[in-house]
């Protein structure tokens, strides 16, 4: 069955600098918010922008990931025709056919991708949290005639070193882009959404696949040969909050973020819901000290200490006495009396004994306490 776009979902990273986070877990399967996880958003942005032909390609710690989306039911795409398919890649012994890059992801899947025989193809990163229309980038990605459109915001300067980062002219059209520099020109960042029209990406996709000395990587390699060969390169500015959670430090902004009436708005939106597999329960965020909602006993909660701007899931208990601040706590976590956290992400079903105290100072990284490393971190708290 022909259809106009096909979505290509990226979400098989490892992501090595979430740390305890994604020890044993996909990075698009952390948990976010009090409910979701974070490929919960771009799944959600495909249904709402009615992106209903969607491949996700996983690859590291998938199991977590798999149950999660299952086959698309819970952003209806669970379809007879088109819907949600995970892509996984094969796997040997010696590795031979797993995604080596970005663009290789898609390389493997070209037989995928031609079977819906498609005019476009959106390629996403399934570890951001946003809401966008994508409906609205292809329509714009069609006026403009481009062979790709890069979704592009502006990010601080001292961050721009972990993004692509491009010139344009006042048109948005691209005539320098960079990956990640040490340096950068401008602060005009990839969010690394792109839209192909797909006969020109397959062309490149095939040539980087030839090149021995390639990274099979979008931004390294697909966008500079394009580039290269005086392709039309346009920039698509997105408005709204968008957040890359990569980082530990970034991942527990974004939940500090969700205390700004604007993303607490963005995340309430009924004509933009965002959908979960996971709970029944409402998200939980907490901004004033020791009030016991009763949203929080539904959560299945049981809450007898302080609480001050903080994230909680379902089935946490905080003791008698102990004082949580600027911290996320996961299904099942269990403080027990005399605590006293600020700045600490404690992972699913982790026992914080009496007595802990745990801070992580505003010019440090927030602190993640899981199974792994709750008692040599509670021991050097004495």
């Amino acid at each position: 069955m022909k259809t106009e776009c096909v979505t290509m979902l990226l979400a098989g990273g490892a992501g090595t600098r979430l740390g305890e986070l994604t020890n044993n877990l996909a990075k698009p399967a952390v948990p976010f918010g009090g409910r979701y996880r974070i490929i919960d958003f771009a799944l959600s942005n495909c249904l709402n922008s009615r992106m209903y032909t969607v491949g996700v390609l996983t690859q590291y710690a998938p199991l977590e990931l798999h149950q999660h989306i299952g086959v698309g039911k819970p952003w209806d795409l669970d379809r007879m025709h088109n819907g949600l398919s995970i892509l996984a890649p094969f796997t040997e012994d010696d590795g031979a056919h797993l995604y080596s890059g970005t663009a290789d992801a898609i390389t493997k899947n070209i037989n995928f991708v031609d079977s819906y025989d498609p005019e476009y193809v959106l390629i996403l990163s399934g570890d951001h949290i946003y809401h966008m229309n994508y409906r609205e980038l292809l329509e714009e990605h069609k006026k403009t005639g481009a062979d790709v459109t890069i979704s592009v915001l502006e990010v601080p300067w001292e961050d721009t070193s972990r993004f692509g980062i491009m010139n344009t002219t006042d048109n948005l059209r691209i005539y320098q882009f960079e990956e990640k520099p040490k340096q950068a020109s401008n602060n005009l960042a990839s969010m690394g959404i792109y839209l192909f029209n797909w006969k020109v990406l397959k062309k490149y996709l095939e040539h980087d696949k030839a090149q021995s000395d390639s990274s099979h990587d979008f931004g390294k390699d697909i966008i500079p040969a394009m580039l290269a060969d005086h392709c039309y390169l346009s920039a698509y500015r997105f408005e709204g909050y968008w957040k890359d959670v990569g980082t530990v430090q970034s991942y527990w902004e974004a939940h500090m973020d969700l205390f700004d009436h604007d993303l607490e708005k963005l995340l309430n939106n009924k004509e933009w819901s965002i959908y979960s597999h996971d709970s029944q329960y409402p998200p939980q965020r907490i901004d004033d000290d020791a009030i016991i909602h009763q949203s929080l006993i539904d959560n299945g909660c049981q809450i007898s200490g302080s609480l001050d701007q903080s994230v909680l899931f379902e089935n946490v208990v905080v003791k008698e006495r102990s004082d949580i601040r600027q911290s996320i706590l996961f299904p099942g976590v269990n403080i027990e009396e005399d605590v006293f956290l600020e700045r600490v992400i404690v992972q699913e079903n982790v026992v914080i004994p009496a007595g802990t105290n745990i801070v992580a100072k505003p010019e440090e990284e927030p602190v993640v306490l899981s199974q792994n490393n709750i008692q040599a971190l509670t021991n050097q708290t004495g």
